[in-house]
């Protein structure tokens, strides 16, 4: 089992690698695509700004969601 810090660490980082890292490799793909996707929608239509709070709101998702995985 890993660390649950770790894990949430990891995702923030790249989302999507915590997720793997705790077990789920399928959730840590569609996390990874999730993030690539939602970046180019919002590179495309947000101002830059935006795009930094969008990117980190959902690392943070990722991240809390790759430390409850790994508990």
């Amino acid at each position: 089992m890993v660390n649950a810090i770790l894990a949430g660490i990891l995702s923030f980082l790249i989302p999507g690698l915590g997720q793997a890292v705790a077990g789920d490799i399928k959730k840590g793909v569609i996390f990874f695509i999730l993030a690539i996707v939602i970046g180019c929608f919002a590179t495309l239509i947000f101002r830059h700004w935006v795009v930094w709070i969008v990117d980190i709101l959902y690392a943070l998702f990722a991240a809390y969601d790759a430390y409850l995985m790994a508990q």
